[in-house]
């Protein structure tokens, strides 16, 4: 399988959840499930298949994390030399053409993507178009509104 691109904030943030589906999640579900038991027939008890069904859930979670950061690389954006370009971690600030409004996006994994924390995918169209500019280049790409045209005013390595 190839490696999936993550920034060191998103290994960061996969590893914590990880350690804390083990070490917190897991033994408290457990806990849960055993006190169930305590209260006798579990065909009809609530607490009983809510606890195991939280136990699906977290176990699911596990695995997913684990299989993802088995096959993450971590790029520290702040260690590469992008020579002004746009490239995977970066942030840039960008000007809507149309509506002379600033933008500022950081391009990152899947993962880590939250359009409202200006977090785009780097397989996001925006973030396609937008790989390999740089300063005062123009990029029109199809935005789910329609076609969209932004001009890159400053690259950064953060």
């Amino acid at each position: 399988m190839n490696k999936v691109p993550v920034t060191v904030r998103g290994h960061e943030m996969m590893t914590e959840e990880l350690k804390r589906l083990k070490s917190v999640d897991r033994p408290a579900v457990i806990q849960a499930i055993a006190e169930a038991r305590e209260h006798g027939d579990l065909k009809e008890n609530a607490e009983y298949h809510a606890a195991r069904e939280q136990q699906g859930f977290i176990e699911g979670r596990i695995k997913e994390l684990e299989g993802k950061l088995s096959h993450i690389q971590v790029i520290d954006v702040t260690e590469i030399d992008g020579g002004g370009k746009v490239i995977f971690g970066c942030t840039v600030e960008l000007l809507d053409v149309e509506t002379d409004k600033e933008i500022v996006y950081k391009i990152v994994g899947e993962d880590e993507a939250d359009l409202k924390a200006g977090m785009i995918s780097y397989t996001s169209p925006i973030a396609r178009a937008l790989i390999g500019k740089v300063e005062e280049d123009s990029i029109i790409f199809n935005a789910p509104g329609g076609e969209k045209e932004y001009e890159v005013i400053e690259v950064r390595y953060e």
